[in-house]
This record gives C-alpha cells, sequence and structure tokens, in this order.
C-alpha cells in the first residue's frame, strides 16, 4: 500500500490521545499511516495549568496494541512515579512520550482542508502543499464545539470566555470572577481561581452536585465489584460495565442509549476535590438570564432577580458535538455526511456515510456511546479502526478509485 508523492491510504487528522492511539494500531496491522497535528495541543494549551484528570490511572491509559506503551512503562522508563490524581502537565508529558515512540515521525502542520477526490480524499495542508489519502480518520478532539451559552451573545471574550480559551488563571489575579456551571472544569476552575488570589463565585442550574467516587470502598469488594464496575472508569455502577462494551450499547433501544449515556456522563465532580472547595462560593439552582456590559465589568442577572457585577465570567458549559464546526470539510463533503443532532452516524470501524471517512473521539459518542468521551475509549477505538480497515483494504492499492 506504498504510495509516491506524500499520498498515502491512511491520513489521520489529530495527535491527542485517540489520533495517537488508531495510529500506533493502524502501523501495527501494517496499514500505511501519516498523521498530522500539534502532539496533545489541547490538553497543553486549552486546559488550565494545575488540573488534574478526573479518571482514575488504570483508565487514563492511551492504549496501544502491545501495552509497551502505558503510564507504568512512561514512569519506568522516565525514573519516576506519578502521584494521584494524575496532573494534567504530567499527563501532557506522558501524550508526547507515547508519540515519540509510536509517531516519530508525526507532521505538526495542520491539515486545512479536505474533499472528495477520485482516489478518496484531497487534503490540503497549511502552506499549501495537497496529498490524496485513500481513508480519513478525523480526531481532533472537542476544541471545535466549545458551547456558550446564548445569553452571553455579543459579549466579548474580555468579559467573558469558553474555559478552553486558557490554560493559565493566574492572569485573572485581584479581579473579582464568576464561573458558571456545575461540573469538573467549572468546580477545578474555581479551586485554581481561589489559589490565584482571585474572588471567585460558582453559579450553576444544576440544585445539588454530583459527586464520583464518594465511596472508594465499592471498588475494592473483589468479584463484586468486578460486575459493577469496568476498568474503564465511565459511569456509576452496572451502567460502567454496560457502555464499557460500545458493540453491546449499540443494541439497546435508542431511547435507552440516550438515557444510559446521559447518566454515564452527566456533569459531576471528583470527591478528591471536595475538601478544596471549602471556601468557595458556591451558588446552586440559579440560571443567569442576561449578561452585559458595564464599562469595563460585566452584569449578571439572575432568575431570582439578583445580579452580579464582576470583572470576567469563565464559561465551563461543556462542549456540544456539530461536525459542521469543522472547517476543514468541504461544503459538498459535508452534505454528504448522515448527521443526527450534529453526531455523524457511524457504522462499523467507525466509518461515516461516505466511505473511507472515520470519526473517532467525541464524534463517535452518538453511535458507540459515551465511552468515545474518555481517554480509556482509544483501546475499542484502535482495535476497531485497525480491524475494519484492514480487512477491507488489504488487497486495495492506495491508487485505486473510491468506491
Amino acid at each position: 500500500m506504498k504510495s509516491n508523492s506524500g499520498d498515502c491510504y491512511v491520513a489521520i487528522i489529530g495527535a491527542g490521545p485517540y489520533g495517537l492511539s488508531a495510529a500506533a494500531y493502524l502501523r501495527a496491522s501494517g496499514i500505511e499511516t501519516r498523521v498530522f497535528g500539534e502532539p496533545m495541543s489541547f490538553w497543553e494549551k486549552q486546559m488550565p495549568k494545575g488540573m488534574c484528570l478526573r479518571s482514575n490511572f488504570g483508565a487514563s491509559h492511551i492504549a496501544d496494541p502491545r501495552q509497551e506503551l502505558t503510564l507504568d512503562s512512561y514512569c519506568r522508563q522516565n525514573g519516576n512515579h506519578l502521584s494521584k490524581p494524575i496532573p494534567l502537565s504530567r499527563f501532557v508529558d506522558y501524550g508526547q512520550w507515547y508519540q515519540r515512540q509510536a509517531v516519530p515521525d508525526l507532521d505538526r502542520r495542520l491539515i486545512r482542508s479536505i474533499e472528495l477526490d477520485a482516489r478518496g480524499f484531497k487534503a490540503t495542508v497549511s502552506g499549501g502543499e495537497s496529498f490524496t489519502a485513500r481513508r480519513v480518520v478525523v480526531a481532533t478532539g472537542i476544541n471545535a464545539f466549545a458551547s456558550r451559552p446564548p445569553e452571553f451573545d455579543g459579549i466579548s471574550s474580555a468579559l467573558a470566555s469558553h474555559s478552553s480559551e486558557h490554560n493559565d488563571l493566574t492572569k485573572f489575579k485581584g479581579q473579582r470572577v464568576v464561573v458558571i456551571g456545575g461540573g469538573q472544569s467549572a468546580l477545578e476552575s474555581a479551586v485554581l481561581f481561589k489559589d490565584a488570589g482571585v474572588e471567585i463565585e460558582v453559579i450553576a442550574r444544576r440544585r445539588v452536585l454530583n459527586w464520583v467516587g464518594l465511596h472508594p470502598e465499592l471498588h475494592h469488594l473483589g468479584p463484586i465489584s468486578s460486575l459493577l464496575y469496568s476498568t474503564r472508569d465511565v459511569g456509576p455502577a452496572g451502567i460502567s460495565r454496560l457502555v464499557a462494551v460500545p458493540r453491546l450499547f449499540r443494541l439497546l433501544p435508542r431511547r435507552l442509549q440516550d438515557r444510559t449515556a446521559y447518566r454515564a456522563i452527566r456533569p459531576a465532580v471528583a470527591a478528591w476535590l471536595r475538601p478544596r472547595l471549602a471556601d468557595v462560593a458556591i451558588t446552586l439552582g440559579r440560571n443567569v438570564i442576561s449578561a452585559t456590559a458595564s464599562g469595563s465589568r460585566l452584569r449578571l442577572k439572575l432568575d431570582d432577580g439578583t445580579e452580579r457585577l464582576v470583572d470576567h465570567a469563565l464559561l465551563a458549559t461543556g462542549f456540544r458535538v456539530d461536525i459542521s464546526r469543522y472547517q476543514l470539510f468541504s461544503p459538498s463533503l459535508l452534505k454528504g455526511l448522515e448527521t443526527v443532532n450534529g453526531y455523524p452516524v457511524l457504522k462499523r470501524g467507525l466509518e461515516s456515510s461516505i466511505p473511507g471517512l472515520h470519526f473517532l473521539g467525541k464524534p463517535a459518542a452518538w453511535s458507540f456511546g459515551p465511552l468515545f468521551g474518555f481517554i480509556s475509549g482509544t483501546e475499542f477505538a484502535g482495535n476497531e479502526l485497525a480491524s475494519s480497515i484492514g480487512r477491507n483494504g488489504k488487497n486495495w492499492p492506495a491508487n485505486e478509485p473510491n468506491g
């Protein structure tokens, strides 16, 4: 399946956990693969310094087919250990170490556009170079899907910004900031603000906070725990086992899939963060109904009639998948994609309605379940992708027409 002039059989767009893991599985299967993007860029540049992973150690390995690139291997080769919970900075370093082992020839340029081509797909790289790929794997993460509440439409980023726009919250020192949201990102950002000397308040719609890990003893009951919880660490007892098997999850009635997925990934906060929130002002059960600029500050009105005058609002309001927000797809390609609520509809092999176009990570969650919003989903994704592409393309030359 070798090709000339930079053409390739599979092009992977994105060099985060899913893109790197997919490359490791495909290459181990002898499938020619090129990978594009900055390694771990979202984790390094769009998550605040000082954060920790919510997932436990066992569910934070970036999967590889030989199980040689685990967090344990990283620690052994670097002569150090990882504290628990895992610091974000160390996970980024681990991901970059994984990249050097599995994808040393990573192309750090960005893919600017993807369009259909007689031989598959034509990809254009930053700088203008183009090449052809028989298949394209989209593993670009969630950056394009940042969700901003409509109440903040028209408010400049100087006064209200999404949490993904920052990797250093210390620049707000001495200011008064409101964090909007009730999940891990919101509450951990609030703690980091507090530690940086920022006057902080959290405002969330939910009336109570959901906590993860308040009863760790349930994970140490031997065979009983194995029946209740998967090592993938996604979802509460029982549901954890179900969502860990995407092929089984796909067999459920759609309504049950949706209810189960929400229960597995509803906004929640890790129990280890609870002591650090002791001095953080948290207002629950309230909605912001309007946001207006007031000079150099921001005035927020809540649904109970109270107001807040702050220097900034951090919107820790999550991400909403909508693949039309990917700017790299041509209009004709987008038109041919079958979607539901912004998610691509995927079949076996994580393949979309356009043959040869695959999606990994969060965009795959509607078709394969909530496991795909977590690092622990990389193992299933890598196996599924390599199995499908290997089965369908082992004898298909890279220059044979698509169809």
